[in-house]
């Protein structure tokens, strides 16, 4: 057993010291079309792609442009490698979020030719912090917050094909 996960395209992906060789979209966009979101708690099945997908959206629909929604769509691509694990267990795993921070800023400059500046990454929780407060709302009935977010785009909180998604992941990060 060596230090690397092994991924769908047959790579080996060091962990600790990516290589941008080794992360492909086709890995990404798999891995996160069959990743159920809320650590599978919602009645449904809700990808992690399908969250990152509902992000692009939401993003194109405030006019961040289009670099900003490929940020958002690719935020939770180091997930494909590492697992999502919820927030409130992340926030007690500093070394965990250090190897998440590092893998994310490799997609990142691998994909985009850089890291979301500050400004970006606010744009980016915005929308991840939207989508989350829509998605609890629907499928577990809570309201994560008093006052709900703005949300300009229409996300569709559904089951869809883990095959469809991936292809739409990749379409859109390509």
């Amino acid at each position: 057993m060596g230090d690397y996960i092994t991924t769908y395209t047959k790579r080996h992906l060091k962990i600790t010291n990516p290589s941008p060789e080794d992360i492909v979209l086709e890995d990404i966009a798999h891995a996160l079309s069959m990743m159920v979101r809320a650590n599978g708690h919602f009645p449904e099945f809700y990808s992690v792609a399908q969250h990152c997908i509902h992000c692009y959206e939401e993003a194109a629909a405030r006019g961040y442009g289009e670099k900003t929604a490929r940020f958002c769509l690719l935020h939770d691509a180091s997930e494909a490698y590492l697992a999502d694990i919820t927030r409130p267990v992340k926030q007690y795993l500093p070394q965990y979020r250090a190897f998440e921070k590092q893998l994310q800023d490799v997609i990142y400059q691998k994909f985009l030719g850089s890291v979301p500046t500050e400004e970006e990454r606010r744009k980016i929780k915005s929308v991840d912090d939207t989508l989350l407060y829509y998605e609890f709302e629907h499928y577990m009935g809570e309201r994560l917050l008093e006052q709900p977010p703005e949300i300009r785009s229409h996300p569709v909180f559904e089951t869809v094909p883990m095959k469809e998604i991936e292809e739409k992941y990749q379409k859109l990060a390509g």
